[in-house]
């Protein structure tokens, strides 16, 4: 890749469907400092775009993101340095559930350690069948303790914790069963299947996405009576947005929704 090139190739459309491509394939994707820096600032930037409504995080060359870079994190071994790049990269995965629109991650190939990591932390994700994921530092005596925090939130208990001490590969179908993709599909169908995930969720209106996503991740955290009040409150403020009132009405007239 020529250093000209972005590390991370942003695209939009009109219907606001946002791709964001890791671009280092040479590496596999994985996240040094530099790459970590990049996708802060595009997710920034999609954050402050009113027109954006679902989010790509895809891929170039022949894997998804092999976590982080290990030859820049042996390069300076260092408490101080390790703290601050293991903080920058829980930083970005907070972000992608902080963003208001949802995030499809589109996996082809391996993601490992904090490339897996990227995986449990976007909403949705759609896998290549010859995909793999594995948390595989405990093979190299570093145990995936940020990755782990992403991964026990998306799989049973047991499960997470067999992949974080085995350090063993999963299949996608594997990562579908245990609930860590959504959809599985043979490589020559993958983009076709992510734009049409993609493409339903950027017909939906932007302010029921932006708040339920946020109330469906904030509940989560709370115990079940906080929840109901919060969702409840959540669903009164959704209600007085205009794209509500008119789905609402719409549906009573029987017809299709007039949306802005």
């Amino acid at each position: 890749m020529s250093t000209l090139e972005p590390l991370v190739i942003h695209e939009a459309d009109s219907r606001g469907i946002v791709t964001l491509t890791l671009n280092r394939p040479a590496a596999f994707n994985s996240l040094s400092e530099a790459m970590l820096d990049a996708l802060q600032a595009a997710l920034a930037r999609v954050a402050g775009d009113e027109v954006a409504r679902v989010v790509v995080i895809a891929a170039a060359g022949k894997a998804f993101c092999a976590g982080h870079d290990l030859k820049e994190m042996r390069a300076e071994p260092s408490l101080g340095y390790y703290e601050r790049l293991f903080a920058q990269c829980a930083r970005l995965m907070l972000t992608i559930q902080q963003l208001p629109q949802p995030v499809i991650a589109r996996v082809h190939g391996i993601a490992t350690a904090a490339g897996c990591q990227l995986v449990a932390m976007c909403d949705l994700a759609v896998a290549a069948k010859e995909a793999k994921f594995a948390v595989s530092g405990v093979n190299l005596g570093l145990f995936c303790a940020t990755p782990s925090v992403a991964l026990s939130r998306n799989l049973g208990r047991k499960a997470a914790f067999e992949m974080l001490v085995t350090g063993d590969f999963i299949s996608a179908e594997q990562a579908r069963e245990k609930g860590l993709v959504n959809r599985v599909v043979d490589a020559d169908r993958l983009d076709a299947e992510v734009e049409a995930l993609a493409t339903r969720i950027a017909a939906k209106p932007r302010v029921a996405l932006a708040l339920g996503k946020a109330l469906f991740y904030r509940q989560l955290e709370e115990g079940i009576e906080a929840a109901y009040t919060d969702a409840g409150r959540t669903m009164a403020c959704n209600m007085m947005d205009a794209s509500a009132l008119e789905g609402v009405q719409a549906f009573i007239e029987k017809r299709p929704p007039e949306w802005r």
